[in-house]
């Protein structure tokens, strides 16, 4: 009897049809090239800084802009998706970045205008500065988009019980396109010059467009949708979509502990992001096509504690363990992972840097992985996009405070040092925050 039951349970998904995947190979495909895009600058400022001349508070300004605008972003990306609609909101968003991404070429052209415009609003940059501050706003505000929009995509295009692997799969994107960036931008760099890696890699972006425009439409009337897999997607009941605003928000304390933790841990990665070409650059004399090894690693490895992470947390509640136990537990293992990384900068070998670096990247993911299932854990469905935008949001501003942070730390001092020691303390001081706020991961009660 077991074999007719094992046909009848996969016969009906064989039949339904796998269409929706290929709009989730988009998303995937638009997270990878988002992170490309995002990470290019920091393979490059070794380049660019011994180019330009800039100062590191310089850089500082220039990631500032950037994350300054994706916070912005972040305050009207969904409501943008809402209004135009998925297919062109999304195109929108991709068109904005990748002109903005490719705009990075023409600093040397329109440079000096933007210094003109900057200065207009008492701001006095040199005129390469002043054109990457432009580019980068614009590249942020574009980028912004990516997640709500693919967020949204999910929601209309994959059934309730299809959606938690199907973002987890167009999420791995990220990691992809940070692993892709050091493996090609190099490259082309040495090959081309450094206005080609921009051009290049912003090209990708409308590759993506040409074939999103392309493929996607509504699933109720899309015409390469087959009706059982349409049924499919649609098989969840028909709920009203309440929009729960922020505001509305800011009086639970389960908001605030969800928003400090993203506020004093999200920069640290935006650190790494922005900073690490350089500080393998700086401390072990790399050069650009030297980077690459070691920033893959480094990625390779980030995506492996995303999984474990997660693991460790699930593991335990299987085990009888409470939801709060487990997720703090799990997230005390990764905070305390990331400590070790105060020691990479007086670290001789470079792999050992590399290793040590490698645990507190991976540790980040595993912390990330738990924070994310807070939303989920401690409210209700029609509050989690907004209490994940907010928390978006707070960690947008926080990698604003870091951007200038780190620019001012290494022009005073030219070592990593203190910016390590604050990376490794902050996953142990938000747990804390964490704590003091919410010391059970307790479903806030919302009328």
């Amino acid at each position: 009897m077991a074999m007719p039951r094992a046909l009848e349970a996969t016969a009906p998904a064989e039949r339904i049809g796998k269409f929706r995947w290929t709009i989730c190979g988009l998303l995937f495909l638009a997270a990878t090239i988002n992170y490309i895009d995002r990470q290019v600058i920091g393979i490059l400022k070794p380049t660019l800084q011994t180019q330009f001349g800039w100062t590191e508070i310089d850089y500082g300004d220039i990631v500032f802009a950037f994350q300054m605008a994706y916070a912005i972003g972040y305050l009207f990306a969904g409501r943008v998706m809402d209004l135009l609609g998925i297919k062109r909101g999304f195109a929108l968003a991709l068109t904005i970045w990748s002109l903005a991404a490719m705009g990075a070429a023409a600093v040397p052209r329109f440079g000096p205008a933007a210094a003109l415009l900057l200065g207009a609003f008492g701001l006095t940059y040199t005129a390469s500065v002043a054109g990457f501050i432009v580019v980068r706003f614009m590249l942020g505000l574009g980028e912004s988009g990516n997640f709500p929009a693919a967020i949204k995509t999910v929601a209309e295009w994959f059934p309730q019980r299809e959606r938690a692997f199907a973002t987890g799969l167009f999420n791995a994107g990220t990691n992809i396109g940070a692993v892709i960036t050091p493996m090609t931008v190099p490259f082309i760099t040495a090959r081309f010059g450094w206005e080609w890696a921009f051009v290049l890699t912003g090209m990708f972006g409308f590759a993506w467009l040409v074939a999103w425009l392309a493929i996607y439409e509504k699933p109720d009337r899309h015409r390469r949708l087959k009706a059982p897999e349409r049924a499919f997607i649609c098989s969840d009941p028909v709920a009203p979509e309440t929009h729960m605003p922020w505001i509305s928000l800011m009086g639970y304390r389960q908001t605030w502990s969800f928003a400090a933790a993203k506020f004093l841990t999200d920069p640290i990665w935006w650190m790494y992001l922005f900073w690490l070409p350089d500080f393998f650059s700086r401390n072990y004399g790399l050069s650009l096509l030297e980077l690459g090894p070691p920033i893959i690693v480094i990625y390779v490895v980030a995506d492996i504690g995303s999984v474990g992470g997660g693991w460790l947390s699930s593991t335990l509640i299987r085990r009888g363990w409470s939801v709060n136990a487990a997720r703090k537990t799990a997230m005390l293992a990764c905070a305390l992972a990331v400590v070790p990384i105060v020691f990479a900068a007086g670290v001789q070998s470079m792999w050992g840097a590399v290793a040590l670096i490698s645990l507190a990247t991976a540790a980040h993911q595993g912390w990330s992985a738990n924070l994310f299932t807070f939303a989920s854990d401690m409210f209700p469905r029609q509050a989690i996009g907004s209490v994940v935008g907010l928390g978006g949001f707070a960690g947008a501003v926080g990698g604003m405070l870091i951007a200038k942070v780190t620019g001012y730390v290494l022009q005073m001092t030219g070592s990593y040092t203190t910016v390590l020691m604050i990376a490794g303390g902050a996953y142990l001081v938000a747990l804390a925050v964490v704590q003091i706020l919410t010391p059970k991961l307790e479903p806030a009660r919302i009328a």
